[in-house]
């Protein structure tokens, strides 16, 4: 149940960040501002994020856990709130850069906080049933509110979003236990929180959070114009953009729930496992896309790329992606130590942020420069240099790798705000 609300805290902050991508008719129609405009209100979001997290993670790093959660949760309902009764988009902007410096926090915290709820070998479950969360925003949260959107208004989706928040919280103070952190010990806070470069965690740390910019910097960069892709250089109707969608999406929770399954079993085998089928999934879809494009027969209702093929190709680029940021986040919770844990957990955070906001940008200039075609020749480069970092973090000494936790098997136990010995 404690790691239920957790995701569930994900699913509404998630569905919130992404909320004005369905909006866009009614916002753009009632404030009086422009598609671009309204876009504006996802990258402000995002950018807050990665401005925010950090510095409010370190400021921050002394308030108990469960206390933080539910001030962030708070700041962010009044932020949803807010929007829900801007009364004109530039009160509607503040209330994004609000919620977002609130989510970016929420989603530093939450991580470390599931790890201290389970044992060690457990921590890679913990992280996906967290991480689910996302996975359901993207398949269901934000189509329900673009759906309740359509139907009552744009402001009650925001509404109900804050309306959501609340539950949460107050289900989190009669349910969640509280943890101990090692920022509360101005020894560890002293190592890491204020000089995190003596922390020996530190180099296998930045080195996963630079993979992720490259992992997440290639799949944003494909993914954020993959309808046009699909029906313009695969050759697709319009029509089938929804469904092809719909099964990305699933696939995605499938691969949730396998990292979730395996990354306890295989906890470094499996990320370059799953990052090798993405970059070939990726590699596959360019063949074909270069191969339609050369023939010169692209747009709906082309016949020169093999439907099924784009399809399990994409289906397999998903499935193995979706795993692909729980093992991020629980690798994440091994290699750092447990006084970088909560700062590092803030600079995975801003590198998921980056990576989303540079891909969406740099696939922009793809398009500009060459051609839809091109896009997954890009991601997949960028994805094999991730792929290639993560290979060379599994060469070094398996000391540097796993990182130092005073003493290996020790985890934080919730129930007595101690540390313990795991069994």
């Amino acid at each position: 149940m404690p790691l239920l609300l957790l995701s569930a805290g994900i699913f509404v902050a998630v569905t919130s960040e992404f909320l004005p991508i369905g909006l866009l008719p009614q916002l753009r129609d009632e404030l009086g501002v422009s598609e671009a405009q309204v876009g504006l209100l996802v990258t402000v979001f995002a950018a807050s994020v990665v401005v925010a997290t950090a510095p409010l993670t370190h400021l921050t790093r002394r308030v108990p856990r469960k206390t933080l959660l539910l001030v962030l949760l708070g700041v962010f309902a009044l932020a949803n709130l807010v929007a829900a009764l801007a009364p004109g988009y530039a009160v509607l902007v503040v209330a994004r850069v609000v919620g977002g410096a609130a989510h970016g926090v929420f989603w530093a915290v939450v991580t470390p906080y599931a790890a201290r709820l389970v044992p060690p070998e457990r921590l890679a479950r913990a992280v996906a049933v967290v991480a689910a969360g996302a996975t359901v925003a993207t398949v269901a949260g934000v189509p329900l509110g673009t759906l309740l959107g359509a139907a009552v208004g744009w402001r009650a989706s925001f509404a109900l979003i804050a309306g959501l928040v609340v539950v949460i919280a107050l289900a989190i103070v009669a349910v969640l236990p509280p943890v101990a952190h090692a920022a509360t010990d101005p020894a560890t806070d002293a190592a890491a929180g204020t000089r995190p470069r003596r922390d020996p965690t530190l180099a296998p740390v930045l080195l996963l959070c630079a993979t992720v910019v490259l992992v997440t910097l290639g799949h944003s960069a494909f993914y954020t114009y993959i309808a046009a892709w699909v029906i313009d250089v695969a050759g697709f109707e319009a029509g089938a953009v929804a469904p092809v969608l719909l099964a990305f999406g699933a696939a995605g929770a499938a691969g949730v729930a396998l990292a979730g399954v395996l990354g306890d079993r295989y906890p470094r085998a499996l990320l370059p496992i799953m990052l090798a089928g993405v970059v070939a999934a990726v590699a596959g879809l360019a063949v074909i896309g270069l191969g339609a494009s050369s023939l010169g027969a692209n747009g709906p209702g082309a016949a020169s790329a093999d439907p099924v093929a784009v399809v399990v190709l994409i289906v397999a680029w998903s499935a193995f992606l979706g795993g692909v940021p729980v093992i991020f986040q629980a690798r994440l919770l091994q290699l750092a130590s447990p006084a970088l844990r909560d700062i590092g957990a803030a600079w995975i955070t801003v590198a998921f942020n980056v990576g989303i906001g540079g891909g969406a940008l740099l696939g922009g200039v793809v398009l500009e420069v060459w051609s839809l075609a091109a896009l997954p020749v890009v991601a997949g480069a960028l994805l094999g240099a991730g792929l290639v970092l993560v290979v060379v973090a599994l060469r070094r000494p398996a000391e540097l790798v796993e990182g130092h936790h005073d003493g290996d098997d020790a985890v934080d136990d919730p129930r007595h705000g101690e540390r313990r010995q795991a069994g």
